[in-house]
Formats: C-alpha cells, structure tokens, sequence
C-alpha cells in the first residue's frame, strides 16, 4: 500500500470520529473514591479478567485526563497515552488501543496508572476531574465499579520552584518508601485498593464528547544507555553526573541503584532553564536496598543531570526517547557543508517541538503558536513521513473548533489560560502557507471543508479602509515579529494578502464560484491600494510608521505576490542592509531572494544569519533568537520551531522541489544553486519518493531526478542552456527536438520547462 493509501486511511479514521462521538458509549467514567481532582494526582486502576478463547483484535477504546499508562499481564502495552485537552474547549480526546496480542488464555491483569494535571498552561485544558474511561468489546469489559483503584501515595508533590504557568505539567516526585510498580504484575496481591468510583457516564460533563485521537501513539525508542557513560557501578560522592543524549530529544530518565532509605535524587536537564523560567524536573526518594526507577513526565536537552547523594551506588542509568510517530525520511546534501549542518539541525529542531501538538519549544512552553506552525508543518513535509501531516491536521481543526463566537481565531490551543490573539499569526496559518500549503502536499479535501467557514468567519473580522488597503487593526497582543524596526501594519497587509490567496483557491477546490470571483476582485483591488498606499517610491513603509526600514515587510510583500518585477532591484538592495527579522521571519526574507532571482546573496545571507546556531558544536537544535539567554527573544531557547524554514528553503528552493497540483500529483523542479556545485535531496511523499540531484560543473548543468508513479514532472533548465540532453539523447538544441519521452512546455524567466512521466531522467545542459 503506497502512502498515499495509508494518508487517505488515517483521514478516514479520524472523519468516522469528526469532532464528535465515534462509537456508542456504554463504559462509565471511574476516578477513586479518596478526594482525586487534586492537581498532579496519580492514580492506579485494575480489572482482572479471564479469557476462554483469545481474541483475533481485541481494540480498546481509553480516555483520562490527563495522560496514562497500560500494562496488560505486567507488559508494558502504552507508554503516556492519551491527548492532552482537547479538540475544543468542551471535549476531550481518547485513543484505541489493540489489545490482543497481550492476552493469554485464563486470567488476566490490566493496570493503568493515571496522571491528572489538574492544572493548566498554554497546551491543555483541564476539565477539572481526574478518571478514566476503558471499553473494549471484543472482551465486554468496560470501565465501571468493577475495577479496583486507589490514589497512588508514591507519587508526590515537590518544592518550588515548580514548572512556570505555560506548562501544565508539574514536577514529578516518586517517593519509593510510600510506593513502587509492583501493582501492574500479575498475581501481585492489590494492597490498598478499593472498588473504582463511578462518577458519570463516559461522555458527561465535564469530559463531554469524546473524539477519537487523530494521531498515532508517540514512537518509543526503548531503554539506551547514555553514549559515553562507561564507569559503571560507582559510588556518588554527592556529585551530580552529567549524561550526554545523543542529541536533543524528549526523553524520560531511567536509574538502577543500591541505596539507604530516605535520600532525595534530583533529575533535570541542561534545558531546565531553556527560555528563562523554570520548566519540568524530577526527584525521588529511595528505598533500603537494590531499586531502579524510570521518571514518567518527559523533558527534553543534550544532558541529562542526576543529583545522587553521597553513598548512593550507581548501578546503571539509561534514558527512554519518545517521540512523533514519523519516519526521518527525507534527506538533504550539497557541496557546502555548512547547509548540511542546518539541515540536521533544523529536523531535529522540528522533531523535539512535535508530540501532542506542534509546539514553539519543548521547555518553557510546549505550545502550538500557529506562527511556528505554518514554518513547521512546511518542513515536515520535506523531512519526514507522510504521518507527521496528522498533526497538522490536527491543529487546523483544533484552530477552527476553538474560534470565538465574534469570528476570532487565536492560538495556542488547547489552552486553559490564554485566549488573545495574535493576528499575523492567525492570518498566516489560515492563508497560503498555512492550511493551503497542507492541502497542497495532501490533497485532503475533507479537511479544507471543515476549515472553510472558520476561514471565512475570521477574513470577514477584517474590514477595508476608505484607502483601499486594511483597517488599522492591533488585536489582542500588537506583535508582528521579536525583534525592532516591526512594521506591523504592512506586514498584517501582506498576511491578509495571502489569506486571501488561499481562501481564494480553498473556495475554487470546494466549488464555491461567487467567493472566487468575489474574492479575486477584492485581491486586485487590494494589491492596487497597497502599492499607491504603502509603497513610498523607494521601500514598503505604512503610514505612519518611523523607524528604520522592516527588510521582513519588504520580503513577505514579495513571496504574497504583492511586488511587480519592477520593484526587485530596489527590494534586493534593501536587503543587502536591513537585517532585522527574527529566525522566524527570516525564512520569509530568504524566500524573497530566492523568488526574485537572486539565489547567490539568498544563501549568503542565510549563512550569515543562522552561523552561530548552526556552527555551535553544543547544540543539536536552532535557537529561537540570532544567540541564547539574554542574546536571544522570549528567553532565548536553544530550540525553537520557528527556526527551521532554512530546510524548507534548501528543498523547495535550492533543489527546487515543489508539488504544483495536489498531492504531488505534478511535481516541478526547479532548481537555483546560487554559487553551490551541487545538491540533493528526497524524501517520500504522499504520492511516493521524490529524488532531486543538481550540479553544475565545468559548464555543464546536471539533474538528475527520480519521479513516483502516478505523478508527472515538469523539469526546468536554465534557458543559458544552449542544448539539453534526456538519458543520452538531445531534446533541446536552441529550440525542441521531438522527443517521445520528454515533451516542451514553455520557455519563461531565465528556464526551459519539461514534461517528463513517472520513472529515472538524467538531463544534461551544456
């Protein structure tokens, strides 16, 4: 099966469950009888069952809030299950889970410890009851006083400093003298447990619907051993030892030790403090004798740092990664190796931000800020599987269901305590980059038409002014990009453009003729206000606006198609000097060069800018400013999404790979080395892979290309070009020699365009 047929299955999986009830519901929502709704509550449940005949498929159907995990016979089945809250403000998410290769004849033990937040952040909405919802046909069990559980008095508080109000999550403290894991094995005697409480049925309030998970559980790496940890066992002398990940990841740390009773282990990486405040960390409280414990909240960092106690033998210590179910697919070489290093970078950058949602960072904040969502989910399809474009997926729909009833859209969500908006970023992620860029890549069809009225509620809050161009319009946070010398106004312009453009082609798609027209009169008419209105002769400068000239407002009015030709010499030279966009927007001032011809100075100035981060042999990741700390914005973290459109612009720009009809149906390539020898790059697409290789040497231009069956490619050579040959035979010698494998299409802006089939081509120009 291609994965085009499994990306149309997964859509089909979550539209059975929409935003809405998936199935019929008898199970009964369960919490403990002891007072559960605490904030970080960790509670244990278990059904003990027999089995007369297994099961071909035994899928479970298992909701809680807030997270959970499952052994089935003492085997270790999910690893944190469970969404954080939710789809919309009411709801809440549950996964299905196949049980059947877990099962065996006679009894059966299922344990599920269960992690209620009770708090909540930029990424979750608490619904302010701790439980758990289980229903599982095939075996007819389904949550209800049956099950036995108990609060699970191991699991602790810590002291300040907790995580900082972004976070729900809170620290996690186990205290082995008061608890252990012995619960989840079979045949263990249930010390403590009480009938389960039944406190609603499963889709009461305050959980509401239930709406099946519409992406796959995360990934598990397993058990490693840390790379360069080697002396073991030792005995601490009170030190802390620093471990060495392989590179940023979200991981969960594991120790096996001897101790006394009563001595505190801290854990916590060097990213505990990434972006200012503090994030997530964990202790525990040892036992007497040999035990071994394995942290359940995940942080991210290069170092993972244990606190052990002076006279604490350290047997072992290995660490756990989980991350976004999606393949590290795509690949991206050329002749200068500094690219090369973005590129890692800026993958791993994108895939420590992804889990739950997309997310700005996986420290301080772990939330879905739409602005790095549109420069994340442009990267994923470059750099991954077809399945990470579930989450964005995702969060189109979680960005429309969470819309207020006036029209606004705002992001992050879910969110329990923060509602404002931030309009650029809105218009972005519903405009050409955002959710049309998504349907490009995909061709889901079925999701542009759940989007569409929310699209059009939120264009419909922005009004024309008399001039022609926007409204003033600040909304609820006034923010255009960090940094200085921010023309917000030309650059909300320049978004609504672009909004526009996809709202455009999003109604073509669904058949809606009258908002097409209606909407291509209003972008004429718009682009035709905004260079007599915001164009001064010289630069893009609104109105009123004094400080220094915003090279991001020059750039984005270029990549909207705002900028007739005419204009790019003067656009290029402000961008030679103005250099004031964040990592976030810098993508777009690159794209700029790249769309106007000038590839050359478009790397040179990409170098230049992200040097520090790329050329820092500490870290993995890209920053979220040009430094660190007190050198970066918002706090500077070493790994921000934002920061990655380089990668974008390496595939999509440099080797020139782009799907011009949906799905990747027709595939162009057209390639702008700048001063680079060569380049490459492929990755596995919906329609299947797509390998691109470039060079330009001694004269000659070579590409090489590798088209997926079922999709067409359009090939261009630059028209410098005096003759072009396909797999040895010339199509091309001043004008088109018929050719049964390649057919001429047109010769435009400096390229020769070619039509070739699904299948290997090798076109030399000379």
């Amino acid at each position: 099966m291609n994965y085009k047929s499994l990306f149309l299955l997964a859509v089909l999986f979550f539209l059975n469950g929409g935003f809405g009830s998936a199935q019929n519901w008898t199970a009964q929502r369960i919490t403990d009888v002891e007072n559960q709704n605490l904030a970080n509550t960790w509670i244990d449940f278990v059904k003990e069952f027999e089995v007369e005949e297994l099961p071909i498929e035994a899928v479970a159907s298992i909701a809680c809030d807030s997270k959970y995990w499952m052994w089935i016979n003492g085997k270790l089945v999910v690893f944190e299950g469970q969404l954080k809250r939710g789809p919309n403000p009411k709801d809440t998410y549950y996964d299905q889970v196949e049980l059947a290769p877990f099962l065996q004849k006679g009894k059966n033990k299922i344990a599920i410890l269960v992690w209620y937040f009770g708090k909540e952040g930029f990424s979750h909405k608490s619904s302010g009851q701790a439980g758990l919802v289980f229903q599982c046909k095939a075996l007819d069990i389904i949550s209800d006083q049956s099950w036995k559980s108990r609060l699970d008095r191991g699991f602790e508080n810590t002291a300040a400093p907790h995580p900082n109000y972004r976070l729900p999550e809170s620290n996690v403290r186990f205290n082995a003298q008061l608890g252990n894991f012995n619960w989840v094995n079979p045949n263990e005697e249930l010390v403590g447990f009480n009938p389960a409480k039944v406190v609603g049925s499963a889709e009461s309030a305050p959980w509401n619907q239930l709406v099946k998970r519409p992406v796959p559980q995360w990934k598990d790496y397993g058990l490693k051993r840390y790379p360069e940890i080697s002396s073991l066992p030792f005995e601490s002398k009170g030190d802390t030892l620093v471990c060495l990940l392989p590179y940023n990841a979200q991981v969960t740390p594991y120790f096996k030790i001897s101790a006394e009773a009563g001595k505190l282990i801290d854990i916590r990486t060097d990213h505990y403090r990434g972006g200012g405040p503090e994030n997530v960390r964990a202790e525990y409280i040892t036992t007497n004798g040999v035990q071994e414990y394995e942290s359940l909240g995940w942080m991210n960092g290069h170092e993972v740092r244990y606190y052990f106690p002076e006279g604490i033998t350290v047997l072992d210590v290995k660490f756990r990664e989980t991350g976004f179910q999606s393949g590290f697919t795509g690949s991206f070489s050329c002749s200068d190796p500094f690219f090369n290093r973005l590129w890692e970078k800026a993958v791993r950058t994108l895939y420590v931000t992804m889990r739950d949602t997309y997310m700005d960072c996986p420290d301080r904040e772990r939330a879905q800020w739409w602005g790095d969502v549109v420069n994340e989910s442009g990267e994923a399809f470059y750099a991954l599987s077809p399945e990470a474009a579930s989450l964005t997926r995702k969060g189109m729909l979680e960005l429309v269901w969470w819309q207020k009833e006036n029209g606004v859209l705002f992001s992050p969500v879910p969110a329990g305590n923060w509602d404002r908006e931030l309009p650029g970023q809105m218009l972005a992620s519903i405009g050409y980059f955002g959710f049309w860029n998504y349907y490009q890549n995909t061709g889901d069809q079925e999701t542009i038409e759940q989007v569409y009225d929310g699209v059009k509620r939120y264009l419909d809050i922005w009004e024309i002014a008399d001039n022609g161009i926007l409204k003033v319009r600040e909304g609820d946070w006034y923010w255009g990009d960090w940094g200085t010398n921010v023309d917000r106004q030309t650059l909300f312009n320049t978004w609504y453009y672009l909004a526009l453009k996809g709202f455009r082609n999003m109604s073509e798609l669904l058949g809606k003729f009258e908002e097409v027209t209606q909407t291509e009169q209003k972008m004429q008419q718009f682009k035709t206000a905004f260079n007599r209105v915001i164009w001064n002769g010289q630069e893009y400068r609104f109105p009123g606006y004094e400080e220094e000239t915003d090279d991001r407002a020059q750039a984005l009015a270029v990549v909207a198609g705002l900028v007739d030709p005419d204009k790019f010499a003067r656009i290029y030279e402000l961008l030679q000097s103005q250099k004031y966009a964040s990592p976030y927007m810098e993508k777009y001032v690159i794209e700029a060069l790249f769309q106007m011809g000038y590839a050359e100075y478009g790397l040179e100035r990409l170098k230049e800018r992200f040097s520090l981060m790329v050329n820092d042999p500490k870290s993995s990741t890209l920053y979220e400013g040009w430094g660190t700390g007190v050198d970066g914005f918002g706090g500077g973290s070493a790994n921000h999404a934002w920061s990655g459109g380089g990668l974008t612009i390496m595939a999509q720009y440099v080797c020139g790979v782009f799907p011009v009809e949906p799905a990747w149906k027709t595939i162009q390539i057209k390639p702008q080395l700048g001063n680079l020898q060569f380049a490459q790059t492929a990755n596995e697409t919906i329609a299947g892979e797509v390998k691109v290789r470039v060079a330009q040497i001694n004269g000659e231009f070579r590409l090489e290309a590798g088209i997926p069956g079922g999709s067409t490619g359009i090939i261009c050579i630059p028209d410098s070009c005096q003759s072009v040959a396909l797999n040895n035979k010339t199509i091309w010698k001043r004008k088109p020699r018929a050719n049964s494998y390649a057919h001429f299409v047109k010769r435009e802006n400096g390229y020769l365009y070619f039509e070739v089939q699904n299948g290997a081509w090798h076109f030399v120009g000379k």
